[in-house]
């Protein structure tokens, strides 16, 4: 296994991540996996037997049971793991059990305490931007259970890359403990985030763990031309987030495929070491139905895309820029030009 810094921690945790959405299969998660607390355990021991230390789950999943069998998965063993988990949907049905309210927050942070059976989480997470509540409530409460020793480190998910910068002012100018990660979607069909979230990243040196890395499975080799779409997958339930463009994303698996076969790899495995190779990229959250399915997941990891292939899919899979970034990459490559022939300083 390999294993990187999260953002500018001292935090290191493994490139990829187990994602543990898929335990519990309460109302509509039933569709992205059901794993009772017997197998979810055997998923666990397999992580851990290769060298994954970060396990990522959320309140919000099938009402708490991921969390309170992944709790009971790891047992004895908590202290070998990193715990990332996420607040901010429904969890009754109150007018103060979702959100990001300082009262949601700390309420929450107990309950998945309990649930998790720990009494400190690694990685607490805002699942989502809460428009309705001030950034600055928000964070206070999260720095609240940093004090108190019930958080070690913060991080967001899903936000803009306004919201983002915008919480990192806030926890600088108010001396916070700073948010060391963001998680959010990105994979070969999904880049819209290049244009924002992954220069800051990089600016603000705040770590990325991606979620859904094969785009609801879209890159699992399961999708391909003139073949019907498979029926028994969380696609067949779920609305798939933006516009799928299905020629293209033929395109890229064709790719995928003749890349696999030259290299002995799986489609997956191909796509999800793609991701690596982008340099703010710290961890993959992969999850599995199965065993089989978590074992080709784990090796995406010990080996690495050439800069050539790197190039094949960027290229396949690139996106169109967005106002204003065309409009900067055109004055920067005419200022580039003009600074190539203009005369030197002495």
């Amino acid at each position: 296994m390999e294993y990187e810094f999260l953002g500018r921690s001292g935090l290191e945790v493994s490139r990829l991540t187990f994602g543990t959405m898929t335990f519990g299969g309460g109302e509509w998660y039933v569709h992205s996996g059901n794993s009772p607390q017997e197998e979810a355990t055997d998923l666990v021991d397999l992580c851990l037997e290769a060298g994954v230390n970060c396990f990522d789950t959320a309140d919000g999943y099938s009402r708490g049971k991921s969390e309170e069998i992944l709790g009971k998965a790891l047992g004895k063993r908590r202290d070998d793991a990193i715990i990332s988990t996420k607040v901010f949907y429904p969890m009754g049905s109150g007018r103060h059990d979702l959100g990001l309210s300082r009262r949601h927050i700390i309420q929450a942070c107990e309950a998945s305490l309990t649930r998790l059976g720990t009494d400190y989480i690694d990685l607490y997470q805002l699942h989502e931007y809460d428009s309705l509540t001030p950034l600055e409530e928000s964070l206070s409460a999260l720095e609240t259970l940093v004090e108190q020793g019930k958080v070690r480190y913060v991080g967001c998910s899903n936000f803009s890359g306004w919201h983002l910068m915008k919480a990192l002012g806030i926890q600088d100018k108010r001396g916070y403990e700073p948010m060391i990660s963001q998680q959010v979607y990105y994979s070969l069909v999904a880049r819209e985030l290049e244009h924002e979230l992954v220069p800051l990243s990089h600016d603000q040196n705040v770590g990325m763990l991606i979620w859904s890395p094969l785009a609801f499975g879209l890159l699992s080799g399961k999708y391909r031309r003139n073949l019907p779409k498979p029926e028994k997958t969380r696609l067949a339930h779920w609305s798939t987030p933006g516009t799928v463009d299905y020629e293209k994303l033929y395109n890229i698996v064709d790719l995928l495929e003749l890349i696999a076969k030259e290299r002995g790899k799986t489609i997956p495995q191909v796509a999800l070491n793609w991701l690596l190779r982008k340099p703010t990229v710290t961890s993959i959250i992969i999850g599995a139905r199965n065993a089989d399915q978590l074992k080709d997941n784990l090796g995406a990891v010990g080996w690495a895309l050439t800069p050539d292939e790197v190039e094949r899919l960027d290229k396949a899979s690139e996106l169109a820029l967005p106002y204003p970034y065309w409009h900067q990459i055109l004055w920067s490559e005419d200022r580039n030009k003009n600074i190539a022939h203009a005369p030197r300083r002495s």
